[in-house]
């Protein structure tokens, strides 16, 4: 989809990591919990939104990046959602999280302020991430 186009808001808040069949892959920049944002190249604001045929691919992009997440880093749990409140691009979130992480058993929204990555360790974590992401 030429016309493409991230969100500022996404594009602050987070580094890219990768491009799937429908998907852009991007990381949070939030070192409290390591969380990948896909986001479908198609013009929705719902799951619903989509055809079939992109609603499965995403489903399938989901569980690529769920378990890929989980290999990579340790998580006892993983956050899956796809809300759009503050930035209505449609956008996927899937989050690892640890018992003892900053706002265990809370959402993470709001529940610890952000903390930023040691210099190198956000592109080292996407760079691992990448590669498994196929």
């Amino acid at each position: 989809m030429p016309d493409f186009v991230v969100d500022p808001q996404i594009v602050a808040d987070s580094i890219p990591v990768s491009e799937l069949k429908l998907s852009h892959v991007r990381l949070m920049r939030d070192a409290n919990y390591p969380w990948l944002m896909l986001l479908p190249r198609r013009q929705a604001t719902e799951i619903v939104d989509l055809d079939p045929a992109d609603r499965i691919a995403l489903m399938d992009e989901i569980a690529l990046a769920s378990t890929v997440l989980r290999e990579t880093v340790p998580c006892d749990k993983l956050n899956i959602a796809s809300f759009g409140n503050a930035v209505r691009q449609m956008h996927v979130h899937v989050i690892a999280r640890r018992f003892a992480d900053a706002g265990w058993p809370k959402p993470v929204w709001g529940a610890a302020p952000k903390k930023e990555y040691e210099p190198g360790a956000a592109e080292a974590l996407a760079a691992k991430l990448k590669a498994r992401l196929k």
